[in-house]
């Protein structure tokens, strides 16, 4: 088992720093693909065919939009978790999908417990992001039900999700700190967001 690097997460000074980082990220996905379609929307009476620009920029717009600004309320969860959980650091392997996008990250906990996660909203390749140590990884969280990873040293702070969903037993060891801050729910199913 691996020891625990502070008594929280978010006690690491690189990770508040991430984390703030990752809110500019989020609000910036947000502001792109928001901002266009109303700037076209308020110019509709003033420019000519900016109505028409306004459905093209709708349409393009309008299957992420609700994407990112999910994941940009979900940042909540993601300083919940650092504020509850410690960095742990554990060996990890970074299986290729078949489209050789990073979207998961597999860690052993035992010699008889590897979780695969998934990276959420949008994979990431934590490989190769200021990481010196790509066969280790920062996770805090739950195993059974995921948490926040970052390369080593704790400036990316990525949140990850079990990627094949099950439900876990309610109650038990670390279950309420769980469902606090929102890793699972009461029915002992994961949180997917």
């Amino acid at each position: 088992m691996s020891l625990a690097l502070t008594k929280v997460a978010w006690d690491h000074p690189p990770t508040a720093v991430g984390y703030r980082r990752l809110v500019v990220r989020r609000a910036g996905w947000v502001l792109s693909l928001g901002g266009p379609p109303l700037i076209a929307f308020a110019c509709i009476d003033v420019i000519p065919h900016a109505g028409t620009g306004f459905a093209l920029i709708a349409m393009l717009a309008a299957p992420l939009l609700p994407w990112v600004a999910i994941a940009y309320c979900r940042r909540h969860r993601v300083a919940a978790i650092l504020q509850a959980y410690p960095w742990r650091e554990w060996p990890c392997l970074h299986p290729p999908r078949a489209t050789g996008s990073p979207a998961t990250v597999a860690i052993p906990f035992r010699e008889d417990f590897t979780a695969t996660f998934r990276i959420i909203p949008f994979p990431v390749a934590l490989a190769e992001l200021d990481n010196a140590h790509p066969d280790r990884i920062w996770f805090a969280g739950d195993p059974r039900f995921g948490g926040v990873v970052s390369p080593v040293g704790g400036h990316y702070p990525v949140r990850v999700v079990p990627h094949t969903p099950r439900r876990e037993e309610c109650g038990g060891e670390g279950f309420e700190l769980a469902l606090r801050v929102g890793l699972v729910r009461r029915s002992g199913k994961g949180t997917r967001t």
